[in-house]
């Protein structure tokens, strides 16, 4: 009979001190995340000229824009970077890279430089979830492969806490001006981040095999006998990974899959949830409930769901439920959080409960990018393959608050737009039962 996983006897420090590492990451990713979002008004009102004020949310608008697309680019790069020069060199690059930025942001003394500094800190962080992700499936026991990335990804909705917790504490006593202390405040723990990471983080042993064998195969190809025989693995290790991803039918079909359910969970988020602390405060104000911030409240009620939703999916993908059945799981209740918040709540408590819920499903269920994909593709496109479902989704993503916003103002408010784009996570449900089933099998080679 086969002993349940143990904590204990199956993880050693390596396993650990990968964890640590990529948990980290995704904690800085989290409040990275969350700061721009409560800094980029008071910053901007400190940079813009007086001329240049009345255009705040023009600015705004460009500088979350640009960080969007450094996010969605630096992500895919990092992806494939990882399969070629190794999954622990590009995180430690991803890191350098991120303490550099925020020290810019910090310092930054216009918008223009600040936008590209977030930029850039975009790019950094844009790979974080693939390669903690690769690291961690790579490295950790079969049976709490998926315990081990539910508790990675905690750490975005506990970065986001941070964040809000940080700025809360900080703006009465700093104002507008004080915008800049929470990047100067994170540089420090980003430079020990890189030296833990290099001192304490091994390179994955499978991708070592692998570029030993892709380096073989650079070599043998010279001759003819290798040019014979370019199918199977040895194919995808010829090719460049992006193209071999859509070269081979079951990789184009599972990474073709992957994305439509990545569109349903990143274009649901940026067209539906991002809007709550707006629609609260606007549901509050309309009741007459005026004596709190409801729209602050709702944005800490949304992440603090999100960390239970996290840990869930790990447990979930090991039940007899498998990844199919996690999956199903976060979409279906994503459907009904979202009528929960924009079509059944009113009053401000059962108003908090319903964003509670809608945390826990709509940015709980991202924990599906860690464990899933890594179990679809082989080792030599695993990074490509993480980062292109995510950031494929993410670019597409970029218009959907456009068009949720001109929803809301043109065609009939929230509800209608609730129930337009809450329509994404029922075309994600659909792909679900056409993907195959991982629990239980090993990791491709």
């Amino acid at each position: 009979m086969t002993s349940p996983p143990s904590w204990r006897r199956d993880l050693d420090p390596r396993h650990w001190r990968i964890l640590i590492a990529s948990l980290l990451g995704r904690l800085f990713d989290g409040y990275e995340n969350f700061i721009l979002f409560v800094l980029l008004a008071p910053a901007l009102r400190d940079l813009l000229t007086p001329d240049q004020l009345p255009g705040l949310t023009r600015y705004a608008g460009i500088i979350l824009g640009v960080t969007v697309l450094g996010r969605s680019v630096g992500g895919l790069l990092a992806g494939i970077l990882a399969d070629y020069i190794g999954r622990r060199r590009t995180l430690l690059i991803s890191y350098v890279l991120y303490a550099l930025s925020t020290l810019i942001s910090g310092f930054a003394p216009n918008w223009a430089l600040l936008g590209l500094a977030r930029c850039i800190n975009g790019a950094s962080l844009g790979g974080g979830l693939a390669l903690g992700a690769t690291l961690i499936a790579e490295a950790w026991p079969a049976a709490l492969r998926s315990r081990g990335q539910s508790w990675m990804q905690t750490a975005f909705g506990a970065g986001g806490l941070l964040a809000n917790g940080l700025w809360f504490f900080l703006a009465p006593y700093t104002g507008d001006a004080g915008w800049r202390w929470p990047f100067f405040l994170s540089v420090i723990p980003a430079v020990l981040l890189v030296f833990y990471t290099r001192r304490n983080v091994p390179e994955s042993e499978a991708w070592i095999e692998k570029n030993r064998q892709r380096a073989e195969l650079r070599t043998a190809k010279r001759t003819a006998a290798a040019d014979a025989q370019t199918s199977g693995e040895r194919a995808i290790l010829s090719r460049f990974t992006l193209v071999a991803l859509f070269a081979q039918p079951e990789l184009r079909r599972s990474l073709l899959l992957c994305i439509l359910m990545s569109f349903g969970t990143i274009g649901g988020y940026w067209a539906v949830s991002t809007w709550i602390p707006v629609y609260v405060e606007t549901v509050t104000r309309a009741g007459g409930y005026t004596s709190m911030n409801w729209a602050a409240l709702a944005g800490a009620v949304f992440s603090l769901g999100s960390i239970p939703g996290y840990l869930a999916g790990g447990y979930l993908a090991e039940s007899r439920v498998g990844r199919r059945g996690m999956l199903a799981f976060y979409f279906t209740g994503s459907l009904v959080s979202t009528a929960a918040v924009y079509l059944w709540a009113g009053a401000p408590a059962s108003l908090l409960a319903a964003t509670f819920l809608h945390g826990f499903f709509t940015q709980g269920q991202f924990v599906w990018f860690t464990i899933y994909p890594p179990e679809l593709f082989p080792t030599a496109v695993r990074g490509s393959a993480i980062s292109t479902v995510f950031n494929v989704a993410r670019g597409l993503s970029l218009l959907a608050p456009i068009f949720s916003g001109v929803l809301i103002s043109q065609f009939g408010g929230y509800s209608t737009m609730a129930l337009v784009f809450g329509s994404l996570y029922l075309l994600a449900l659909i792909a679900v039962p056409f993907s195959a089933e991982t629990r239980g099998k090993p990791l491709p080679h």
